[in-house]
């Protein structure tokens, strides 16, 4: 396990996060799931190692929609966010958008199916909902409480996806640690 100060010192240096060869080779950049990035990733395959899949419930009944859409907004900016840091470790997939009626087993029992195929080492599974706390799966979910960003300054915006970095680092790094 790592410990707390090998976290805070990951974190502390996350804006300068870089996996040398990696950085001279791409120039620093983002690895989202565009033509372009993915052939990046298909000739830079050995350093990319680590998928990461959003999961986002969309919830459309007028009770409960602000505070799905609020949830959303948090999940995306945190996954934009942890891009950023890890630049050229991870690749993230679009968003996996599911409706309060899903079968959230048969979900993850398609989704583990199909990305078992893929050539990542590891694959992480990133949500709000704590309903997937539950479901079992092969791969390790990541679940976050939502924090509502709508109301808050870009600085403190700052702080809050800092954070939360903190707190998903650990996750990554376990797993890491085990190859």
């Amino acid at each position: 396990m790592t410990s707390p100060n090998a976290v805070e010192s990951l974190v502390c240096l996350a804006g300068n996060f870089e996996l040398n060869s990696y950085e001279a080779m791409t120039g620093g950049k983002k690895m989202n799931w565009v033509p372009k990035d993915v052939d990046t990733y298909i000739s830079q395959k050995d350093y990319i190692d680590t998928l990461v899949v959003p999961l986002i419930s969309i919830d459309t009944r007028p009770v409960t929609m602000k505070n799905s859409a609020s949830s959303s907004e948090f999940l995306m900016n945190l996954s934009m966010f942890i891009e950023k840091q890890f630049k050229g470790r991870m690749m993230f997939l679009p968003p996996v958008s599911y409706t309060q009626s899903t079968d959230l087993q048969q979900l993850a029992d398609t989704l583990s199916e199909d990305l078992k195929q893929s050539p990542f080492t590891h694959i992480f599974y990133l949500t709000t909902d704590s309903k997937w706390t539950s479901v079992t799966l092969e791969e390790k979910v990541i679940w976050l409480p939502s924090i509502p960003l709508e109301t808050m300054d870009n600085h403190l915006r700052q702080t809050i996806m800092e954070d939360q970095l903190r707190q998903v680092l650990t996750h990554f790094m376990e797993e890491w640690n085990v190859q």
